[in-house]
């Protein structure tokens, strides 16, 4: 197992290096920064599937509160935003929790037959008073300079710390949704998840005081140099001097993606020890014995669903730090990029073809999945420019071909899982 891991990671890096060196370093250090994520990403989901068997297909939904918790921690707040609109958000949140603490009350101090009653008129009273002030702070806010802002903005704190808020988001969200969700059956959980997803999402893309919508929210902080300002610091003209390159620029470039890289590397570090130790402790050898045989677990006494409910809450939570992580390295949020069902399919993917209960495998499964989805496109518009060359320019045939090979990586994929599932089943680094 050992020498297979080390074979596969090594061919890995050789792939790379070889970017680099046919390609370009920019491109091999952008591909190994988005392989860096979306080896963390499928750590989460491998956690949940691996290690619990949880079907869980709102990936997206924890990447995105991770990727808006990147945004409000680190962007300015909008002060004239705050002072039209900032009191009526305030006071409609307060209107919710006291409903929320109405409800609770009169459930449990009035009759059996009058909670159902009291509940729906507090949840109508609720609404109208909320919507009330709501409607009117939201519109205040989205009307200053909708241009450039049109939003409350953030804390103006360093964006990595968003990273570790993020996490704390999707757990938030990931311990209200598997309160409701985790009860129900495999299949059910996907619906529920995915469901939940989307509402997240179109929440993010559509609340344009929170997060500008479909407008999107640009020049996040970077926790790293801007390439602009190293090219005019002495030490990194003399820096790029000693190494010999011909290019500042590029230079300047390859150097902020490798300081990029080494915080990447380091949280996955992190993160893989820690999936690690809990994967070898009992607890990880319980959550085994769930996921095998889940009422034999219950049998023996276990809590299988608050079991279930602590691996939904430590998955989500990494999908949520990767979420963050990509925004940062975006420098923006963009909710339109979260498409739930193209993205969660491609971390699955990962997680199958590198080995479900493995985190080896699953993170050499981020780094071969992403690094053939990045590639597949230029290799595929060489490949039909190739066989395309005998045939006169303009004819349908050639046209057809040249224009349909933006779909290669779609066909690779399908490709790739067909292949796993037919001569590797368990995975390129199985579980043991």
């Amino acid at each position: 197992m050992t020498r297979k891991v080390a074979l596969y990671y090594s061919v890995m890096a050789l792939v790379l290096v070889a970017v680099g060196i046919f390609q370009s370093w920019n491109v091999a250090l952008a591909i190994l920064n988005l392989c860096l994520i979306s080896a963390i990403m499928t750590l989460g989901v491998n956690m949940q599937w691996g290690y619990a068997g949880l079907f869980n297909v709102g990936i997206m939904g924890f990447t995105a509160l991770g990727g808006l918790s990147a945004m409000l921690v680190s962007m300015p707040p909008i002060g004239e935003a705050w002072s039209v609109g900032g009191g009526g958000i305030a006071v409609s949140f307060a209107i919710l929790a006291a409903t929320v603490v109405a409800i609770v009350v009169a459930r449990r101090m009035l009759l059996p037959i009058l909670r159902l009653p009291a509940t729906l008129a507090l949840i109508v009273l609720g609404y109208f008073l909320i919507r009330g002030h709501f409607e009117a702070a939201t519109d205040l806010i989205e009307a200053v300079d909708p241009a450039h802002t049109g939003y409350l903005g953030g804390l103006g704190l360093p964006i990595v710390l968003s990273w570790a808020v993020g996490g704390l988001v999707a757990a938030a969200a990931a311990w209200f949704i598997g309160k409701i969700a985790l009860g129900l059956r495999a299949d059910y959980l996907a619906i529920a998840t995915l469901g939940i997803s989307e509402i997240i999402i179109a929440v993010i893309k559509y609340e344009e005081w929170l997060t500008r919508g479909v407008k999107n929210v640009t020049g996040l902080p970077r926790p790293v140099p801007y390439e602009v300002e190293l090219v005019a610091t002495d030490w990194f003209i003399d820096f790029a001097d000693r190494v010999g390159a011909a290019d500042l620029a590029e230079a300047a470039s390859i150097f902020v993606k490798l300081c990029y890289a080494s915080l990447f590397v380091a949280v996955l570090v992190v993160v893989m020890w820690f999936a690690e130790r809990a994967l070898k402790s009992p607890w990880g050898r319980m959550m085994r014995a769930i996921r095998d045989n889940r009422e034999a677990a219950n049998a023996m006494g276990k809590d299988v669903t608050w079991r279930h409910l602590q691996v939904f809450i430590l998955g989500s939570a990494t999908c949520g730090i990767a979420g963050a992580m990509l925004t940062t390295l975006d420098g923006q949020l963009t909710p339109t990029s979260y498409i739930p069902l193209r993205y969660t399919f491609l971390i699955w993917v990962m997680v199958i073809l590198g080995g479900s209960g493995n985190n080896w495998g699953a993170v050499l499964g981020g780094f071969v999945i992403w690094f053939v989805w990045i590639q597949a496109e230029p290799l595929g518009n060489w490949f039909m420019h190739t066989i395309t060359l005998p045939l006169d320019e303009g004819t349908w045939l050639r046209d057809h071909l040249i224009s349909g090979a933006a779909y290669t990586r779609l066909l690779l994929m399908g490709l790739i899982l067909l292949c796993v599932m037919r001569f590797a089943p368990r995975g390129l680094i199985p579980e043991r």
